[in-house]
């Protein structure tokens, strides 16, 4: 866990203290917690509002969603803000969609370096407006020792689009002799990605009841738990997060082993031994 921010610990009620004190009880909080916001469209829509209104009001919901991860120690947190699809919505749209960019960074900045909250960004950072590169890069920067909540914003971001980029980066190496093709595995494409240095997401929450990844973290969510909601972005404060964490809390995670084989883990007793000695009794039960 990261150290809790004090300013936005102050300023929770007593309920909210209570909830998060309980959630802290199970020890299973996600060390990095990923989220398709999804939902802001329709949620203006369906009030006979402007799109652009459902995206002012999910704004709402990033900054509750970061507080909440902030206090209860979440180390990493990523937002799915814009996609490379993205861009081949309305012009208005995406225009406004940038302002709204430049509004959040510019509004929220000395409060996130205030609360020791580091941004980060991923994606196809050069297609942002240049207005928009030099406000993040500038937030980037002034946050860039904070010690607390990892805050990434997935921007001009597909998960293809980072897999083609890595899979160039490690050619050009190749042929350049800095790597032969035999010192290709996992872990190299992971360093070559514009996740690395960031763990591999615990939880993924999508919002907006939709049942698809949208090409986001296509590498990185192997394991990943997944939680849906119905609930649209806009609409989608702590409450429902506190909701997330505690589901994810209650699964197990096999990560391809059995049951059987984490408990050993967590017993203390070697599992690789433990399964050989179970294998080696049922076959002697069966020759007896």
């Amino acid at each position: 866990m990261v150290g809790r921010p004090q300013q936005w610990l102050s300023e929770r009620t007593e309920q909210d203290i209570e909830q998060q004190n309980a959630l802290l009880q199970l020890e299973r909080l996600p060390r990095h917690v990923a989220i398709i916001m999804d939902g802001n469209g329709r949620w203006a829509v369906g009030r006979k509002l402007p799109r652009i209104a459902g995206h002012c009001e999910g704004i709402e919901s990033v900054r509750d969603i970061v507080k909440a991860s902030a206090e209860l120690g979440v180390e990493y947190l990523t937002l799915y803000a814009f996609s490379t699809e993205n861009w081949r919505r309305p012009q208005a749209e995406v225009n406004a969609l940038m302002r709204l960019l430049e509004y959040y960074l510019e509004t929220e900045l000395e409060e996130l370096d205030q609360n020791n909250v580091r941004l980060n960004a991923i994606g196809k950072i050069a297609a942002l407006p240049k207005r928009v590169q030099r406000i993040l890069a500038t937030a980037i920067e002034r946050t860039r020792d904070n010690t607390g909540l990892v805050l990434t914003l997935a921007l001009s971001y597909s998960g293809r689009w980072d897999l083609v980029r890595a899979i160039q980066l490690i050619s050009l190496d190749v042929r350049r002799g800095k790597l032969s093709p035999e010192d290709i595995n996992e872990n190299l494409v992971s360093s070559y990605l514009s996740t690395h240095g960031l763990p591999e997401p615990d939880l993924l929450i999508r919002t907006s009841g939709e049942q698809r990844i949208s090409n986001f973290l296509l590498w990185e969510i192997a394991y990943t738990e997944i939680y849906t909601t119905e609930t649209l972005w806009p609409d989608f404060r702590r409450q429902e997060y506190y909701t997330a964490l505690a589901e994810y809390a209650r699964r197990e995670r096999r990560f391809g082993m059995t049951s059987e084989q984490l408990s050993w883990d967590e017993s203390g007793m070697p599992s690789t031994r433990s399964y050989l000695s179970s294998l080696f009794d049922f076959l002697a039960r069966r020759r007896a």
